[in-house]
């Protein structure tokens, strides 16, 4: 997503642009192929606004989930991570356990589970898909 997009969008919805909400979306658009934890979007976003603060990217991250502009994954270990919402259209993704990067699988595999749930009297209403594994880069230093 570009980061004018995003301005639009909140501002459409009520939002002001404030440096600090300007300095978050500036990171997030800058890191989009990769999931990051709020720790480091508040380290990268101190690089550019050094006022930008811990409960404001908390804030502003829940602003961006409810408007649906960012993905939100909670990890085996309990680290959540975000990343920009890559498209409108419903699709799953491949995430490195390492780095974090993030592609996106174009079509959803959901199927055969809606026919078990509707078998079993029960009404699915969303689901999430997300792979994890190693990618290429990763995979090769996991070796060194």
């Amino acid at each position: 997503m570009k980061l004018n997009y995003l301005l639009d969008k909140l501002k459409s919805n009520g939002y002001k642009i404030t440096e600090q909400r300007k300095t978050i979306l500036q990171v997030l658009t800058s890191n989009n192929k990769n999931l990051i934890s709020v720790e480091n979007l508040l380290d990268k976003s101190k690089e550019i606004y050094p006022k930008t603060n811990m409960s404001t990217v908390y804030r502003n991250l829940e602003i961006l989930e409810k408007l649906s502009l960012v993905y939100k994954v909670v990890t085996e270990n309990g680290i959540t991570l975000y990343k920009l919402v890559c498209s409108n259209e419903h699709h799953h993704h491949i995430i490195c356990k390492k780095c974090g990067r993030t592609e996106a699988i174009e079509f959803c595999p959901i199927n055969t589970l809606e026919k078990i749930s509707k078998d079993k009297n029960f009404d699915l209403t969303d689901h999430k898909l997300e792979l994890y594994g190693y990618c290429i880069d990763c995979q090769s230093s996991k070796n060194n």
